[in-house]
């Protein structure tokens, strides 16, 4: 008995289906929800979200957002949403890259936050990458 999932941001959705399991990162740390879980709303943090149907495991990168469970349905409302085959090597390279530079030439607390916000960003897009190559290997 699988649960419909629905990954959403606010310019379309990303994912809509029933699956087996949900495996996301939280302010809490990572949880994992499976059909009929309780109740639950918590906020996302940057991180692998990764969703499993019929034994094919998922990555996604999420930048954060929200994420509600019901017994039947579990929807997320993601900043940023990614899958892992459609994250561009290079373009990943060149992004963390840029905010390390970023990072580097911050003047103020904010110019420093955000450049580490959007390096922590790119790093769990590297990191999804990374997975998804290596499930390919297996």
């Amino acid at each position: 008995m699988p649960v419909h999932l629905e990954i959403v941001t606010a310019e379309r959705q990303i994912y809509s289906d029933e699956v087996d399991l949900i495996s996301a990162p939280t302010r809490d740390g990572r949880v994992g929800i499976l059909p009929r879980h309780a109740p639950l709303l918590t906020i996302l943090q940057p991180g692998e979200l990764t969703i499993v149907k019929d034994g094919t495991r998922t990555p996604f990168a999420v930048s954060g957002g929200f994420m509600q469970v019901l017994p039947d349905r579990v929807t997320i409302l993601a900043d940023t949403v990614e899958r892992a085959d459609d994250i561009d090597a290079a373009r990943v390279e060149a992004a963390i890259k840029r905010a390390e530079e970023l990072r580097q030439s911050a003047q103020t607390e904010q110019e420093m936050a955000l450049a580490e916000a959007k390096l922590r960003k790119e790093m769990v897009r590297l990191q999804v990458m990374r997975m998804r190559e290596i499930g390919r290997r297996q």
